[in-house]
Parts: structure tokens; sequence; C-alpha cells
């Protein structure tokens, strides 16, 4: 038998019966401080990583990882051509990181309506474009199809814009190009999309690109840039680099960070807040354990000299201690868990908590739990709470056991 945690839960026992020791009310506070702690880490970084994995899927969803154009393009809507070969796109495809390539275009507009106008941005996507993101944000109608033949005059509308200028899914729209000669297109919208992400709701249309190459007078070989698409986002600088080591000179490869730099910036800010909200709430934990672990050796002095007498030495006493507080620890690990965890639960599955889109690019609180966060924040705790503990627990070898019998 393990003697010193058969006292330890002896004590927990009768300290929960006899509702006149200190020892019984502070016992459940620290309980709860621990339970409290843990939930609002769990939380914390659910929350955290479900603001940068929904954000970063949306900028991703519009514009991909990676993005091939002409070196001097400027980010500008009319954009110089680069010749999209099959000897270049195979360079790219071979390296390791690379899932996907799709060819683009890009150019400016006016689109009107019988009573309203708007300056707009039309993005032409090529037949290998990968319709899931804009399924899964429409709001009304269905993404067009396209293949490689016949040229698609149908459009997706973001809902920024619809609602503007009163558009619906079926309805017919004319887009103006100012250039010389200037042009216009008649298209049919097929789809009506909302990502959240005003700097693309507010301009973008989605149209095939073979209408950006016949505008711009571009052979089917000729794009504005190439989307690159990769498996590791871990890996985005060095795929980036690594892209831009085998392109032609007058090409650059920037990654979606390059080209969001002030997205990424505030999402980092966010780590720094929850970094600072899992240091504090692990100091809340010390301090109510030690607190608890000092009055818990101050209300048993008695019993410690008696043991003391019996031949029990300082190092079993410091056990018995121990395993109080590894008990009043592991029962405030599992309430947080279990009060954490729900309310992910509901929130992940109801979105009962809602955010203002324009502000936050997400209508509700986003929540993503990674499993192995979780037992690291509960072994942390778990174990940086021992440790603490280890320098209060000292105190047992200053008790004489005479003075302890004594004590009253």
């Amino acid at each position: 038998m393990n003697i010193e945690r058969f006292i330890a839960f002896r004590l927990i026992k009768g300290s929960s019966k006899n509702k006149k020791q200190l020892s019984t009310p502070l016992y459940r506070i620290s309980v709860l401080a621990i339970a409290l702690s843990v939930a609002v880490m769990i939380i914390a970084i659910a929350v955290l990583d479900g603001f940068q994995y929904q954000i970063t899927t949306k900028v991703i969803g519009f514009g991909s990882h990676i993005q091939l154009s002409k070196y001097d393009n400027n980010n500008s809507f009319e954009a110089q051509p680069i010749t999209v070969t099959p000897q270049y796109l195979n360079q790219v495809e071979q390296l390791p990181n690379i899932s996907k390539i799709t060819p683009y275009g890009i150019k400016a507009g006016i689109i009107k309506t019988d009573n309203e106008m708007e300056g707009v941005i039309l993005k032409g996507v090529s037949s290998g474009f990968d319709p899931t993101f804009f399924k899964n944000h429409l709001v009304e109608g269905t993404v067009f199809r396209l293949n490689n033949i016949n040229r698609n005059d149908s459009i997706l509308v973001s809902k920024k814009i619809a609602d503007k200028l009163n558009i619906h899914t079926g309805n017919k729209v004319v887009v103006y190009f100012i250039q010389n000669p200037a042009r216009v297109r008649k298209f049919t919208v097929s789809g009506i999309y909302n990502t959240g992400l005003e700097d693309f709701d507010n301009r973008f249309l989605l149209c095939d690109v073979k209408h950006i190459q016949k505008l711009n007078n571009w052979d089917s070989t000729q794009f504005a840039g190439i989307e690159i698409s990769i498996f590791d986002f871990n890996k985005l600088e060095n795929t980036t680099n690594e892209i831009n080591e085998i392109i032609p000179t007058d090409w650059v490869a920037s990654s979606i960070k390059e080209q969001f730099p002030q997205l990424f910036d505030w999402m980092k800010l966010q780590d720094i807040n929850v970094q600072v909200i899992i240091i504090l709430m692990t100091l809340v934990a010390i301090v109510n354990m030690v607190s608890a672990l000092i009055i818990l050796i101050l209300e048993n002095t008695q019993l410690i000299g008696m043991l003391k007498a019996l031949g029990m030495n300082n190092n079993q006493l410091r056990k018995i201690f121990l395993y109080q507080a590894g008990n009043i620890i592991g029962k405030g690990l599992l309430y947080g868990n279990i009060f954490a965890l729900t309310l992910c639960f509901l929130q992940y599955h109801f979105h009962w908590i809602k955010l203002d889109e324009a502000s936050y690019y997400i209508a509700y609180i986003p929540i993503r739990i990674k499993w192995w966060y979780i037992l690291i924040i509960n072994l942390s705790t778990f174990f940086i709470c021992i440790i603490a503990l280890l320098i209060p627990s000292r105190l047992i070898s200053r008790i004489s056991p005479l003075r302890a019998i004594r004590f009253n």
C-alpha cells in the first residue's frame, strides 16, 4: 500500500465532510480556479486557430498560395501577359510541394444595369479552376463550368455588388471596358457569392478567362499570371523561393503573405494576445495552488508533527500534500476541459456568438480544435503547478514534531 497516497485521500475525504475547516472552501476555489484557467486557455487557442484557419482559407481560396506574374505589373489590373508554355509548367509542377497550377486573367471594367453602375475587376479563370471555395460561399445560384473549347458567358457576382445593383441569378448584365477602342461584353449571372472579405467582395467578378484574352488580344497561351496551390502551408516561403529560382527573370512569384501583409500581421498580433492570456491564466492557477497548499500544511501541522514522531520523513510528508494538490489540479483540469469543449462544440455547430463580418472577415466566432494542443495545455498546466508547489512544500521540513503536536 502507498501510505502517502492513502493518508492524502483520507485527508481529502475528511476535508469534504468537515465544513468548518478553512481548507474546505479553499479546496473548491482552487478547483474552480484551475478549471477556469484551463478552459480559458483551451477556448483562446481554439478561437485563435479558428480565426487563422478560416481567414487564411478564404484568402487562399480566392487567390491561391502563390501567384506568378510579370515582374513589372505592380499589381496593375491591366497586366502585361506571360506566355505559359508546358516547359515552364513542368518545371514548377516537379517541385515537391506543388499541388495544382491554374492560369488566370484580370481586367478592370464597369458593370452597368438599367439604373446603376459600379467599377469592378473581372478575374478570368481557366478550365483547371477548382470551384469548391466559391460553392462553399454561394448565397444564390451555381458556379459556372468551363471547358477548353467554348467560351462561357456566365459570371459570378459578389453579394455586395449584387445588392448595390439589385442583381439576381439569371439576370443579364453589361460590362464596359475602357480601352482603345472601348469594348462591351454581356454576361449572365450564374451565381452570387459572399466570402466576407471586403477587399474581394467589393470589387471582383469571376468569368471565363477566354473573355480576358479576347479583350486584350492575347492568344490562348497568354495569361495575366498563374495561381499555384501547395500541400504544406508551413513551407510557403521555401516553395516561393524555389519557384523564383527556376522561372524566367522577368517573372516573379509572390506568396499570399506578401500579397496581403496587413492581414497576416493582424493575425500575428492575435498570437501575442493568446500568449498573454495563457501566461496570466497559468499564473492564476499557480497562485491559487500555492495558497491552497500552504493552508493545507498549516491546517495539518499537528498531523505532520505526529507523523514525524512516528518516523515519517520529510519527503514522505511532502508527497502527502503533493497528492492532495494533484487531486485538486486533476479535478480542475477535468472540469475545465468539459466546460471548454462543450462551449466550443456548441459554438462550432450552432454559431451562437456572432461577429461583425465587416471588421473580422467572419460572421461568427470560429472554432478549430487540435487535440494535441489540448493535451499540451493539460500536461503543461499539471506539471508546472506541481513543480511550483515543490517550494512551499519544503515548509514541512521546518516543522518541529514537538511544537507541532502542541500547535493549536
